[in-house]
């Protein structure tokens, strides 16, 4: 079948299928523009939530890894056989001090300091300090 080129004739058919007054869009063209822009709104709104969730969760964790860096840091200045609090206030939030210690085979002392907040975010930490502190 061969391919036919459209002519004038023909073109004035096609335009004037509608009339100026059916120019714009119908009502099922604009209820499925609507729908399409509430899912996308729909979908932005969870995704920001979700980063909010996330974001919210890290200044404890922050604060935790901050307590257990800084108990750290004591054990290197004092040694282990000097006794320190096992609750510690940082940025308003008290936290809670697990320190487990123990002699390596080489002779260095491990330190595990793990910090807890109220809210249950925490961190944990390891160290190898000098043997004889």
């Amino acid at each position: 079948m061969p391919i036919r080129r459209l002519s004038g004739a023909d073109m004035q058919v096609i335009r004037h299928q509608r009339s100026p007054e059916d120019s714009g869009l119908t009502l099922i063209e604009l209820a499925i523009a609507i729908f399409v822009l509430a899912i996308g709104t729909i979908a932005a709104t969870r995704t920001a939530d979700q980063s909010r969730v996330a974001i919210g969760g890290e200044t404890p964790r922050l604060l935790a890894r901050i307590v257990a860096h800084n108990r750290i840091e004591e054990r290197k200045l004092y040694g282990t056989s000097v006794p320190l609090p096992a609750t510690v206030l940082m940025g308003a939030q008290d936290f809670a001090i697990e320190e487990d210690v123990a002699v390596t085979e080489a002779g260095l002392v491990r330190v595990q300091v793990t910090a807890r907040g109220q809210s249950g975010e925490g961190a944990q930490l390891n160290a190898y300090l000098k043997g004889g502190l």
